[in-house]
């Protein structure tokens, strides 16, 4: 009976470890998905496949050449991934680091409909807009490329920022909490290759900002007034009014439970009346 239960915890403890290193090969997979990380990754495996071909058919010479290409490797995809490392780095950083949003849903509302005005006013027009509202994940590292304003939300700010030809309006607006924190901010700019290629350089730091933090980017393109939306590395494109209002409304609305516990001690109040 002890050896049936010492082998059982042991196979279980094997599960386990195939479990885990399988979710940690799915994660940098999907960390790596577009970018030319993966086809280098590729090329690591084929130099890995050719060397237990070659050991296999007893070929010393070329077995010998890919234990030094493995041997060295190591350094050379630290050199040639240091960005994605610094930035899986950060991410990580910030996973440990997350503080809780502060926005009650009436001022959920409020930035909604600030965010509506101005990009009605801007995408009509094809005027050119960046604008970041930080999640979950601190944004400070990026507030501090921008130059502070600490403003009221409003829409008639928001499009005044980005009227071309004045000193804000190149870079990102980054909304932090109930503020305008800052604008004419950097943003990482993403190097994935499934980001079209008619898109700009605002899209590919829309794209990177959503890589690097779980922050939602709006962009308003200057050359035909579409919307689009990033998160988590994602880009949904040709966002209608109705389309972007309901996904901001399932990102930031909060369900009124006050109300509904209110309702209810109305409920056992009236004995049970409506």
């Amino acid at each position: 009976m002890g050896i049936w239960a010492y082998m059982t915890s042991n196979n279980l403890v094997h599960i386990i470890d195939i479990l885990i290193i399988w979710f940690l090969l799915y994660k940098v997979i999907t960390f790596v998905e577009g970018t030319r990380a993966l086809q280098i990754m590729f090329g690591v495996g084929a130099i890995v496949l050719v060397k237990v071909i070659a050991w296999s058919l007893g070929l010393v010479v070329l077995s010998w050449l890919m234990d030094q290409v493995i041997t060295w490797a190591p350094i050379a995809l630290v050199v040639i991934f240091q960005q994605e490392i610094r930035r899986g780095l950060e991410s990580l950083g910030r996973r440990m680091t997350v503080r809780k949003r502060h926005l009650d849903n009436e001022q959920v509302r409020d930035l909604i409909k600030a965010l509506d005005m101005a990009l009605q006013y801007m995408s009509k027009r094809r005027i050119g807009a960046l604008i970041t509202i930080n999640g979950k994940d601190t944004l400070e590292e990026y507030i501090k490329t921008g130059i502070p304003l600490n403003a009221t939300i409003t829409g008639q700010l928001l499009i005044n920022i980005f009227i071309p030809n004045t000193p804000l309006h190149d870079g990102a607006v980054i909304i932090s909490d109930d503020q305008i924190a800052t604008a004419a901010s950097y943003l990482p700019l993403s190097e994935s290759t499934r980001i079209p290629k008619e898109l700009g350089t605002r899209h590919r730091a829309a794209v990177g900002i959503s890589e690097a933090t779980d922050a939602v980017t709006v962009v308003v393109s200057e050359e035909t007034g579409e919307i689009s939306i990033t998160q988590r590395g994602d880009l949904l494109r040709n966002m209608d009014q109705e389309s972007y209002l309901n996904f901001f409304e399932k990102q930031w609305l909060t369900e009124d439970t006050k109300g509904k516990k209110n309702n209810w001690l109305q409920f056992f109040w009236k004995g049970g009346k409506q």
